[in-house]
Protein backbone atom coordinates (compact mmCIF):
# COMPACT_ATOMS: atom_id res chain seq x y z
CA UNK A 1 0.00 0.00 0.00
CA UNK A 2 0.81 3.47 -0.63
CA UNK A 3 2.22 5.47 2.89
CA UNK A 4 -0.48 8.18 3.20
CA UNK A 5 2.01 11.09 3.47
CA UNK A 6 3.01 9.66 -0.23
CA UNK A 7 -0.53 10.24 -1.14
CA UNK A 8 -0.32 13.81 0.22
CA UNK A 9 2.21 14.82 -1.22
CA UNK A 10 0.83 13.75 -4.83
CA UNK A 11 -2.28 15.60 -4.01
CA UNK A 12 -0.32 18.88 -3.43
CA UNK A 13 1.69 18.09 -6.86
CA UNK A 14 -0.44 16.07 -8.86
CA UNK A 15 -0.07 12.93 -10.84
CA UNK A 16 3.16 12.83 -12.50
CA UNK A 17 3.09 12.10 -16.49
CA UNK A 18 5.05 9.59 -18.62
CA UNK A 19 7.33 12.14 -19.92
CA UNK A 20 8.32 13.59 -15.96
CA UNK A 21 9.22 9.46 -15.46
CA UNK A 22 11.44 9.53 -17.57
CA UNK A 23 13.02 12.68 -17.52
CA UNK A 24 13.86 11.68 -13.86
CA UNK A 25 14.49 7.99 -15.13
CA UNK A 26 17.07 9.60 -17.24
CA UNK A 27 19.10 11.81 -14.96
CA UNK A 28 19.04 8.84 -12.98
CA UNK A 29 20.34 6.65 -15.37
CA UNK A 30 23.08 9.14 -16.38
CA UNK A 31 24.11 9.31 -12.79
CA UNK A 32 24.68 5.70 -12.27
CA UNK A 33 26.68 5.95 -15.78
CA UNK A 34 29.28 7.11 -14.63
CA UNK A 35 32.57 5.92 -13.04
CA UNK A 36 30.90 4.61 -10.15
CA UNK A 37 29.04 2.17 -12.30
CA UNK A 38 31.90 0.98 -14.65
CA UNK A 39 33.81 0.17 -11.00
CA UNK A 40 30.89 -1.83 -9.85
CA UNK A 41 30.95 -3.56 -12.74
CA UNK A 42 34.34 -4.42 -13.17
CA UNK A 43 34.00 -5.30 -8.96
CA UNK A 44 30.55 -7.82 -10.22
CA UNK A 45 32.37 -9.36 -12.94
CA UNK A 46 35.70 -9.94 -10.64
CA UNK A 47 33.23 -11.85 -7.95
CA UNK A 48 31.43 -13.72 -10.64
CA UNK A 49 35.07 -15.12 -11.97
CA UNK A 50 35.80 -16.37 -8.66
CA UNK A 51 32.78 -17.85 -7.43
CA UNK A 52 32.90 -19.84 -11.10
CA UNK A 53 36.33 -20.89 -10.44
CA UNK A 54 35.43 -22.06 -7.03
CA UNK A 55 32.47 -24.00 -7.94
CA UNK A 56 34.39 -25.34 -10.47
CA UNK A 57 37.08 -27.13 -8.70
CA UNK A 58 34.52 -28.09 -6.07
CA UNK A 59 32.33 -29.75 -8.64
CA UNK A 60 36.01 -31.34 -10.24
CA UNK A 61 36.63 -32.78 -6.69
CA UNK A 62 33.37 -34.19 -6.42
CA UNK A 63 33.38 -35.77 -10.23
CA UNK A 64 36.85 -37.29 -9.25
CA UNK A 65 35.51 -38.66 -5.66
CA UNK A 66 32.63 -40.17 -7.52
CA UNK A 67 34.73 -41.53 -10.41
CA UNK A 68 37.02 -43.29 -7.94
CA UNK A 69 34.79 -44.71 -5.79
CA UNK A 70 32.43 -45.95 -9.12
CA UNK A 71 35.90 -47.59 -10.51
CA UNK A 72 36.79 -48.97 -7.49
CA UNK A 73 33.36 -50.91 -7.10
CA UNK A 74 33.74 -52.48 -10.92
CA UNK A 75 33.21 -56.03 -10.76
CA UNK A 76 36.82 -57.26 -11.25
CA UNK A 77 37.14 -59.44 -14.51
CA UNK A 78 33.07 -59.46 -14.90
CA UNK A 79 32.88 -61.56 -11.35
CA UNK A 80 30.25 -60.15 -8.96
CA UNK A 81 32.21 -57.91 -5.54
CA UNK A 82 32.90 -60.20 -2.73
CA UNK A 83 30.92 -59.98 0.40
CA UNK A 84 33.50 -60.11 2.80
CA UNK A 85 35.05 -57.65 4.83
CA UNK A 86 38.47 -56.13 3.82
CA UNK A 87 40.36 -57.54 6.89
CA UNK A 88 39.18 -60.91 6.28
CA UNK A 89 40.64 -61.48 2.98
CA UNK A 90 42.88 -64.41 2.17
CA UNK A 91 46.60 -63.87 1.44
CA UNK A 92 46.66 -66.11 -1.13
CA UNK A 93 44.43 -64.14 -3.21
CA UNK A 94 44.43 -61.15 -4.76
CA UNK A 95 42.83 -58.07 -3.06
CA UNK A 96 40.09 -57.09 -5.79
CA UNK A 97 39.04 -54.43 -3.00
CA UNK A 98 42.88 -52.54 -3.42
CA UNK A 99 41.95 -48.98 -4.47
CA UNK A 100 43.30 -48.31 -7.85
CA UNK A 101 44.73 -44.21 -8.97
CA UNK A 102 42.05 -42.95 -11.36
CA UNK A 103 43.58 -40.58 -13.83
CA UNK A 104 41.51 -37.94 -15.51
CA UNK A 105 42.12 -35.46 -17.88
CA UNK A 106 43.12 -31.63 -15.55
CA UNK A 107 45.77 -29.20 -15.38
CA UNK A 108 48.40 -28.41 -12.54
CA UNK A 109 47.47 -26.30 -9.94
CA UNK A 110 50.06 -23.92 -10.61
CA UNK A 111 48.65 -23.46 -14.21
CA UNK A 112 45.19 -22.66 -12.97
CA UNK A 113 46.71 -20.42 -10.44
CA UNK A 114 49.23 -18.33 -12.82
CA UNK A 115 45.73 -17.54 -14.51
CA UNK A 116 45.56 -15.28 -11.32
CA UNK A 117 47.23 -11.71 -11.28
CA UNK A 118 47.95 -12.04 -7.74
CA UNK A 119 49.62 -15.14 -7.84
CA UNK A 120 51.41 -14.22 -10.76
CA UNK A 121 52.98 -11.15 -9.15
CA UNK A 122 54.44 -13.79 -6.62
CA UNK A 123 55.97 -15.32 -9.93
CA UNK A 124 57.35 -12.05 -11.01
CA UNK A 125 59.00 -11.19 -7.67
CA UNK A 126 61.07 -14.74 -7.83
CA UNK A 127 62.18 -13.81 -11.67
CA UNK A 128 62.67 -10.12 -10.27
CA UNK A 129 64.80 -11.98 -7.34
CA UNK A 130 67.02 -14.09 -10.12
CA UNK A 131 67.94 -10.93 -12.00
CA UNK A 132 69.02 -9.40 -8.39
CA UNK A 133 71.62 -12.03 -8.49
CA UNK A 134 72.51 -11.51 -12.01
CA UNK A 135 73.20 -7.95 -11.42
CA UNK A 136 75.05 -8.46 -7.94
CA UNK A 137 77.52 -11.00 -9.44
CA UNK A 138 78.45 -8.39 -12.97
CA UNK A 139 78.46 -5.69 -10.52
CA UNK A 140 81.17 -7.69 -7.84
CA UNK A 141 82.81 -9.06 -11.06
CA UNK A 142 83.06 -5.04 -12.47
CA UNK A 143 84.71 -3.88 -8.73
CA UNK A 144 87.02 -6.61 -8.80
CA UNK A 145 88.19 -7.69 -11.54
CA UNK A 146 86.94 -4.46 -13.94
CA UNK A 147 85.21 -6.53 -16.44
CA UNK A 148 81.83 -7.39 -16.49
CA UNK A 149 81.30 -11.38 -17.22
CA UNK A 150 79.02 -14.43 -15.47
CA UNK A 151 81.15 -16.95 -14.61
CA UNK A 152 79.06 -20.49 -14.46
CA UNK A 153 82.15 -22.05 -12.55
CA UNK A 154 79.79 -24.18 -10.93
CA UNK A 155 77.31 -25.01 -13.49
CA UNK A 156 80.46 -26.40 -15.52
CA UNK A 157 81.61 -28.20 -12.43
CA UNK A 158 77.78 -29.71 -11.63
CA UNK A 159 77.40 -31.13 -15.00
CA UNK A 160 80.57 -32.00 -15.84
CA UNK A 161 81.19 -35.82 -18.08
CA UNK A 162 76.78 -35.36 -18.92
CA UNK A 163 77.93 -37.60 -21.60
CA UNK A 164 79.41 -39.76 -20.06
CA UNK A 165 76.05 -39.91 -17.81
CA UNK A 166 73.87 -40.38 -21.03
CA UNK A 167 75.81 -43.06 -23.07
CA UNK A 168 75.49 -44.85 -19.33
CA UNK A 169 71.50 -44.53 -19.48
CA UNK A 170 71.31 -46.07 -23.03
CA UNK A 171 71.90 -49.00 -21.68
CA UNK A 172 70.02 -48.92 -18.54
CA UNK A 173 67.11 -47.54 -20.95
CA UNK A 174 67.25 -50.44 -23.35
CA UNK A 175 66.99 -52.95 -20.56
CA UNK A 176 63.99 -51.87 -18.93
CA UNK A 177 62.49 -51.34 -22.49
CA UNK A 178 63.12 -55.32 -23.66
CA UNK A 179 63.71 -57.18 -19.95
CA UNK A 180 60.56 -57.15 -17.98
CA UNK A 181 58.30 -56.80 -21.31
CA UNK A 182 59.77 -60.01 -22.85
CA UNK A 183 59.45 -62.09 -19.26
CA UNK A 184 55.63 -60.68 -19.13
CA UNK A 185 55.44 -62.29 -22.69
CA UNK A 186 57.06 -65.40 -21.52
CA UNK A 187 54.44 -65.82 -18.72
CA UNK A 188 51.78 -64.55 -21.28
CA UNK A 189 52.11 -67.68 -23.45
CA UNK A 190 49.13 -70.32 -23.39
CA UNK A 191 51.63 -73.70 -23.30
CA UNK A 192 51.17 -76.54 -21.13
CA UNK A 193 52.52 -76.91 -17.55
CA UNK A 194 56.07 -77.76 -18.05
CA UNK A 195 56.44 -75.48 -20.65
CA UNK A 196 54.92 -72.87 -19.04
CA UNK A 197 56.98 -72.98 -15.67
CA UNK A 198 60.20 -73.66 -18.13
CA UNK A 199 59.40 -69.78 -19.02
CA UNK A 200 58.50 -68.68 -15.82
CA UNK A 201 62.06 -69.76 -14.65
CA UNK A 202 63.84 -67.70 -17.62
CA UNK A 203 61.56 -64.66 -16.81
CA UNK A 204 62.49 -64.32 -13.79
CA UNK A 205 65.92 -65.10 -14.39
CA UNK A 206 66.15 -62.34 -16.92
CA UNK A 207 64.40 -59.82 -14.55
CA UNK A 208 67.33 -60.83 -12.14
CA UNK A 209 69.75 -59.54 -15.06
CA UNK A 210 67.70 -56.49 -15.61
CA UNK A 211 67.85 -55.59 -11.85
CA UNK A 212 71.42 -56.43 -11.70
CA UNK A 213 72.29 -53.89 -14.88
CA UNK A 214 70.08 -51.24 -13.14
CA UNK A 215 72.14 -51.49 -9.70
CA UNK A 216 75.62 -52.05 -10.55
CA UNK A 217 76.18 -50.14 -13.86
CA UNK A 218 75.21 -46.82 -12.66
CA UNK A 219 77.04 -46.83 -9.18
CA UNK A 220 79.81 -48.58 -11.70
CA UNK A 221 80.14 -45.73 -13.92
CA UNK A 222 79.46 -42.93 -10.70
CA UNK A 223 82.42 -44.48 -9.01
CA UNK A 224 84.97 -45.13 -11.51
CA UNK A 225 84.49 -41.57 -13.43
CA UNK A 226 83.71 -39.50 -10.01
CA UNK A 227 80.76 -38.28 -11.76
CA UNK A 228 79.95 -34.37 -10.42
CA UNK A 229 76.46 -34.00 -8.43
CA UNK A 230 74.74 -33.01 -11.58
CA UNK A 231 75.55 -35.83 -13.72
CA UNK A 232 75.62 -38.30 -11.06
CA UNK A 233 71.95 -36.90 -10.21
CA UNK A 234 70.71 -37.27 -13.58
CA UNK A 235 71.93 -40.92 -13.45
CA UNK A 236 70.52 -42.38 -9.96
CA UNK A 237 66.57 -40.44 -10.77
CA UNK A 238 66.84 -42.19 -14.46
CA UNK A 239 67.98 -45.52 -12.34
CA UNK A 240 65.03 -45.26 -9.59
CA UNK A 241 62.42 -44.13 -11.89
CA UNK A 242 62.93 -47.20 -14.19
CA UNK A 243 62.95 -49.81 -11.29
CA UNK A 244 60.30 -48.14 -10.33
CA UNK A 245 58.40 -48.27 -13.15
CA UNK A 246 59.99 -51.66 -14.02
CA UNK A 247 57.91 -53.01 -10.71
CA UNK A 248 54.40 -50.99 -11.31
CA UNK A 249 54.27 -52.49 -14.69
CA UNK A 250 54.73 -55.98 -13.95
CA UNK A 251 52.55 -55.55 -10.77
CA UNK A 252 49.92 -54.53 -12.71
CA UNK A 253 50.14 -57.21 -15.73
CA UNK A 254 50.92 -60.21 -13.40
CA UNK A 255 47.78 -60.66 -11.47
CA UNK A 256 45.54 -60.04 -14.94
CA UNK A 257 47.59 -63.04 -16.61
CA UNK A 258 48.00 -65.21 -14.27
CA UNK A 259 44.26 -65.15 -12.88
CA UNK A 260 42.86 -65.87 -16.85
CA UNK A 261 45.48 -68.53 -17.33
CA UNK A 262 42.76 -71.23 -16.11
CA UNK A 263 40.21 -69.81 -19.00
CA UNK A 264 40.80 -68.28 -22.47
CA UNK A 265 42.09 -64.66 -23.81
CA UNK A 266 45.46 -64.11 -21.97
CA UNK A 267 46.76 -61.67 -23.62
CA UNK A 268 50.22 -59.42 -22.78
CA UNK A 269 50.13 -55.42 -22.73
CA UNK A 270 50.89 -54.06 -25.97
CA UNK A 271 54.15 -53.28 -26.66
CA UNK A 272 53.62 -49.67 -27.33
CA UNK A 273 51.40 -49.08 -24.33
CA UNK A 274 54.81 -50.13 -22.16
CA UNK A 275 56.50 -48.02 -24.24
CA UNK A 276 54.62 -44.64 -24.04
CA UNK A 277 54.53 -45.79 -20.07
CA UNK A 278 58.13 -45.26 -19.97
CA UNK A 279 57.94 -42.02 -20.76
CA UNK A 280 55.07 -40.72 -19.68
CA UNK A 281 55.24 -38.76 -16.29
CA UNK A 282 53.38 -41.04 -14.17
CA UNK A 283 54.83 -44.18 -12.06
CA UNK A 284 51.30 -46.31 -12.26
CA UNK A 285 51.23 -48.34 -15.25
CA UNK A 286 47.87 -48.52 -17.14
CA UNK A 287 46.82 -49.75 -20.86
CA UNK A 288 45.94 -46.39 -21.78
CA UNK A 289 45.56 -43.21 -19.91
CA UNK A 290 43.59 -39.66 -20.94
CA UNK A 291 45.04 -37.34 -23.92
CA UNK A 292 44.48 -34.24 -24.30
CA UNK A 293 44.14 -33.25 -28.82
CA UNK A 294 46.65 -31.79 -29.63
CA UNK A 295 50.40 -30.59 -28.63
CA UNK A 296 51.28 -26.50 -27.42
CA UNK A 297 54.59 -26.74 -28.02
CA UNK A 298 54.97 -23.26 -26.99
CA UNK A 299 53.62 -24.71 -23.61
CA UNK A 300 56.77 -27.09 -23.72
CA UNK A 301 59.51 -24.69 -24.85
CA UNK A 302 57.72 -22.38 -21.89
CA UNK A 303 58.44 -24.79 -19.26
CA UNK A 304 61.90 -25.95 -20.68
CA UNK A 305 63.11 -22.80 -20.30
CA UNK A 306 61.31 -22.28 -16.77
CA UNK A 307 63.50 -25.31 -15.53
CA UNK A 308 66.74 -24.21 -17.33
CA UNK A 309 66.23 -20.86 -15.18
CA UNK A 310 65.63 -22.58 -11.77
CA UNK A 311 69.21 -24.26 -12.59
CA UNK A 312 70.46 -21.21 -13.19
CA UNK A 313 68.66 -19.57 -10.15
CA UNK A 314 70.03 -22.52 -8.18
CA UNK A 315 73.55 -22.09 -8.82
CA UNK A 316 73.69 -18.16 -8.30
CA UNK A 317 71.68 -19.26 -4.88
CA UNK A 318 74.75 -21.89 -3.90
CA UNK A 319 77.57 -19.37 -5.26
CA UNK A 320 76.57 -16.72 -3.16
CA UNK A 321 75.28 -17.71 -0.21
CA UNK A 322 76.19 -21.37 0.19
CA UNK A 323 80.05 -21.25 -1.31
CA UNK A 324 81.18 -18.49 0.68
CA UNK A 325 79.72 -19.40 3.96
CA UNK A 326 80.92 -23.59 4.28
CA UNK A 327 83.87 -23.32 1.70
CA UNK A 328 86.62 -22.07 4.92
CA UNK A 329 84.17 -23.69 7.65
CA UNK A 330 86.32 -27.14 8.07
CA UNK A 331 89.37 -24.86 8.70
CA UNK A 332 87.94 -23.32 11.68
CA UNK A 333 87.64 -25.16 15.62
CA UNK A 334 84.51 -26.68 15.81
CA UNK A 335 81.66 -24.63 18.38
CA UNK A 336 78.53 -25.29 18.95
CA UNK A 337 77.62 -21.31 17.92
CA UNK A 338 79.32 -21.78 14.65
CA UNK A 339 77.41 -24.90 13.85
CA UNK A 340 73.43 -23.31 14.61
CA UNK A 341 74.93 -19.87 13.02
CA UNK A 342 75.41 -22.33 9.77
CA UNK A 343 71.80 -23.74 10.32
CA UNK A 344 70.37 -20.62 11.07
CA UNK A 345 71.99 -19.00 7.88
CA UNK A 346 71.72 -22.26 5.18
CA UNK A 347 67.31 -22.03 6.19
CA UNK A 348 66.97 -19.05 3.68
CA UNK A 349 68.82 -20.67 0.72
CA UNK A 350 67.61 -24.33 1.94
CA UNK A 351 64.07 -23.13 1.46
CA UNK A 352 64.81 -22.02 -2.06
CA UNK A 353 66.57 -24.92 -3.34
CA UNK A 354 63.16 -26.92 -1.98
CA UNK A 355 60.91 -23.99 -3.90
CA UNK A 356 63.08 -24.25 -6.91
CA UNK A 357 63.76 -27.67 -7.20
CA UNK A 358 59.64 -28.56 -7.11
CA UNK A 359 58.93 -25.87 -9.76
CA UNK A 360 61.49 -26.88 -11.70
CA UNK A 361 60.98 -30.59 -11.40
CA UNK A 362 57.34 -31.29 -10.45
CA UNK A 363 55.88 -28.74 -12.33
CA UNK A 364 58.10 -27.96 -15.37
CA UNK A 365 59.91 -30.97 -16.10
CA UNK A 366 56.68 -33.29 -16.05
CA UNK A 367 54.17 -30.86 -17.30
CA UNK A 368 56.82 -30.58 -20.47
CA UNK A 369 56.58 -34.15 -21.21
CA UNK A 370 52.64 -34.87 -20.62
CA UNK A 371 52.01 -32.12 -23.02
CA UNK A 372 54.41 -33.68 -25.25
CA UNK A 373 52.97 -37.21 -24.94
CA UNK A 374 49.28 -35.48 -24.86
CA UNK A 375 49.51 -36.84 -21.11
CA UNK A 376 46.24 -35.49 -19.73
CA UNK A 377 46.17 -36.17 -16.30
CA UNK A 378 48.58 -33.02 -14.85
CA UNK A 379 48.04 -33.58 -10.88
CA UNK A 380 51.73 -34.01 -9.99
CA UNK A 381 50.93 -32.01 -7.08
CA UNK A 382 48.31 -30.53 -4.58
CA UNK A 383 48.80 -27.61 -2.64
CA UNK A 384 51.27 -28.70 -0.52
CA UNK A 385 52.17 -24.83 0.92
CA UNK A 386 48.47 -25.35 2.47
CA UNK A 387 49.30 -28.07 4.66
CA UNK A 388 48.76 -27.93 8.44
CA UNK A 389 50.21 -31.48 9.09
CA UNK A 390 52.66 -33.60 7.86
CA UNK A 391 50.88 -35.87 6.89
CA UNK A 392 48.75 -34.12 4.58
CA UNK A 393 52.71 -32.24 3.14
CA UNK A 394 53.60 -36.03 2.54
CA UNK A 395 50.49 -36.86 0.66
CA UNK A 396 50.54 -33.52 -1.60
CA UNK A 397 54.27 -32.82 -2.14
CA UNK A 398 55.02 -35.50 -4.73
CA UNK A 399 51.40 -37.16 -5.81
CA UNK A 400 53.11 -39.64 -8.61
CA UNK A 401 55.80 -40.87 -5.93
CA UNK A 402 53.12 -40.84 -3.58
CA UNK A 403 50.64 -43.09 -5.75
CA UNK A 404 53.41 -45.87 -5.74
CA UNK A 405 54.61 -45.59 -2.24
CA UNK A 406 50.64 -46.11 -1.21
CA UNK A 407 49.90 -48.72 -4.19
CA UNK A 408 52.70 -50.85 -4.32
CA UNK A 409 54.03 -50.50 -0.28
CA UNK A 410 51.32 -49.35 1.84
CA UNK A 411 48.63 -51.32 0.22
CA UNK A 412 50.29 -54.28 -0.54
CA UNK A 413 51.85 -54.39 2.84
CA UNK A 414 48.44 -53.85 4.15
CA UNK A 415 47.38 -56.46 2.14
CA UNK A 416 49.64 -59.51 3.48
CA UNK A 417 49.42 -57.95 7.25
CA UNK A 418 45.94 -59.01 6.68
CA UNK A 419 44.01 -55.75 6.56
CA UNK A 420 44.98 -54.91 10.60
CA UNK A 421 48.52 -53.22 11.18
CA UNK A 422 48.50 -50.06 9.40
CA UNK A 423 50.85 -48.14 11.75
CA UNK A 424 52.86 -51.16 10.81
CA UNK A 425 52.15 -50.41 6.89
CA UNK A 426 52.92 -46.90 7.31
CA UNK A 427 56.22 -47.18 8.96
CA UNK A 428 57.08 -49.22 5.92
CA UNK A 429 56.38 -46.43 3.78
CA UNK A 430 58.40 -44.51 5.95
CA UNK A 431 61.21 -46.84 5.98
CA UNK A 432 61.34 -47.24 2.34
CA UNK A 433 60.71 -43.41 1.29
CA UNK A 434 63.62 -42.98 4.13
CA UNK A 435 66.39 -45.28 2.57
CA UNK A 436 65.76 -44.26 -1.16
CA UNK A 437 66.39 -41.04 -0.40
CA UNK A 438 69.62 -41.40 1.60
CA UNK A 439 70.48 -43.64 -1.28
CA UNK A 440 70.02 -40.76 -3.68
CA UNK A 441 71.93 -38.62 -1.33
CA UNK A 442 74.93 -40.61 -1.10
CA UNK A 443 74.80 -41.25 -5.13
CA UNK A 444 74.87 -37.96 -5.93
CA UNK A 445 77.62 -36.19 -3.26
CA UNK A 446 79.35 -38.96 -3.22
CA UNK A 447 79.45 -40.08 0.50
CA UNK A 448 77.36 -41.42 3.50
CA UNK A 449 76.16 -39.15 5.75
CA UNK A 450 72.71 -40.05 6.94
CA UNK A 451 71.39 -36.75 7.75
CA UNK A 452 68.28 -37.53 5.21
CA UNK A 453 67.63 -40.76 7.29
CA UNK A 454 67.71 -39.40 10.34
CA UNK A 455 65.12 -36.50 9.97
CA UNK A 456 62.78 -38.76 8.34
CA UNK A 457 63.23 -41.81 10.63
CA UNK A 458 63.54 -39.99 13.83
CA UNK A 459 61.94 -36.49 13.13
CA UNK A 460 59.67 -37.13 10.50
CA UNK A 461 58.03 -40.05 11.30
CA UNK A 462 56.82 -38.71 14.60
CA UNK A 463 55.88 -35.74 13.13
CA UNK A 464 53.24 -37.29 10.86
CA UNK A 465 51.50 -39.35 13.81
CA UNK A 466 51.50 -36.07 16.15
CA UNK A 467 50.66 -33.83 13.41
CA UNK A 468 47.81 -35.42 11.83
CA UNK A 469 44.94 -34.21 9.81
CA UNK A 470 42.66 -33.40 12.74
CA UNK A 471 44.98 -30.06 13.38
CA UNK A 472 44.21 -27.10 10.92
CA UNK A 473 44.15 -23.90 11.60
CA UNK A 474 47.29 -21.22 10.61
CA UNK A 475 48.95 -21.73 13.59
CA UNK A 476 49.45 -25.62 12.21
CA UNK A 477 50.58 -24.46 9.24
CA UNK A 478 52.79 -21.51 10.68
CA UNK A 479 54.33 -24.44 12.29
CA UNK A 480 54.65 -26.66 9.65
CA UNK A 481 56.73 -23.97 7.50
CA UNK A 482 59.01 -23.32 10.39
CA UNK A 483 59.68 -26.70 10.54
CA UNK A 484 60.26 -26.90 6.85
CA UNK A 485 62.75 -24.27 6.88
CA UNK A 486 64.83 -25.61 9.78
CA UNK A 487 64.73 -28.95 7.72
CA UNK A 488 66.08 -27.18 4.75
CA UNK A 489 68.55 -25.01 7.28
CA UNK A 490 69.94 -28.33 8.76
CA UNK A 491 70.27 -30.88 5.27
CA UNK A 492 72.33 -28.09 3.96
CA UNK A 493 74.48 -26.80 6.39
CA UNK A 494 75.84 -30.51 7.22
CA UNK A 495 76.22 -31.80 3.76
CA UNK A 496 77.62 -28.11 2.68
CA UNK A 497 80.05 -28.76 5.85
CA UNK A 498 81.11 -32.40 4.71
CA UNK A 499 81.43 -31.73 1.31
CA UNK A 500 84.10 -29.35 1.93
CA UNK A 501 85.76 -31.24 4.99
CA UNK A 502 86.18 -34.38 2.99
CA UNK A 503 88.06 -31.83 -0.18
CA UNK A 504 90.54 -30.53 2.64
CA UNK A 505 91.14 -33.39 4.76
CA UNK A 506 91.89 -36.43 2.21
CA UNK A 507 91.44 -39.93 3.82
CA UNK A 508 94.74 -41.28 5.04
CA UNK A 509 93.64 -44.86 4.21
CA UNK A 510 90.46 -46.26 2.42
CA UNK A 511 89.20 -48.20 5.97
CA UNK A 512 85.32 -49.27 5.56
CA UNK A 513 84.88 -47.40 8.84
CA UNK A 514 86.83 -44.23 7.65
CA UNK A 515 84.20 -44.04 4.81
CA UNK A 516 81.11 -44.10 6.50
CA UNK A 517 82.38 -41.36 9.53
CA UNK A 518 81.50 -38.09 8.84
CA UNK A 519 85.05 -36.19 7.99
CA UNK A 520 83.55 -32.81 9.34
CA UNK A 521 83.67 -33.35 12.75
CA UNK A 522 87.36 -33.68 12.99
CA UNK A 523 88.60 -32.12 10.19
CA UNK A 524 89.88 -28.90 11.26
CA UNK A 525 92.63 -27.99 9.40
Amino acid sequence: MVPRAARLQRRRTGPRTEQQDAASGGRTAEVLRGPDLVQWIQHMEAVKTQLLEQAQRQLLGLLDQAMSEAIQSYPPLGRPLPTIPPDSLNKTQEPSLRKRKVFIIRKSLLDELMEVQHFRTIYHMFIAGLCVFIISTLAIDFIDEGRLMLEFDLLIFSFGQLPMALMTWVPMFLCTLLVPYQALWLWARPQARGAWTLGVGLGCMLLAAHIAVLGILPVHVAAKYQLPPASSCVLVFEQVRLLMKSYSFLREAVPDILHARGGEGVRAPSFSSYLYFLFCPTLIYRETYPRTPNIRWNYVAKNFAQALGCVLYACFIMGRLCVPVFANMSREPFSTRALVLSVMHATLPGIFMLLLIFFAFLHCWLNAFAEMLRFGDRMFYRDWWNSTSFSNYYRTWNVVVHDWLYSYVYQDGLWLLGGQARGAAMLGVFLVSAVVHEYIFCFVLGFFYPVMMILFLVIGGPMNFMMHDRHTGPAWNVLMWTMLFLGQGIQVSLYCQEWYARRHCPLSQTTFWELVTPRSWSCHT
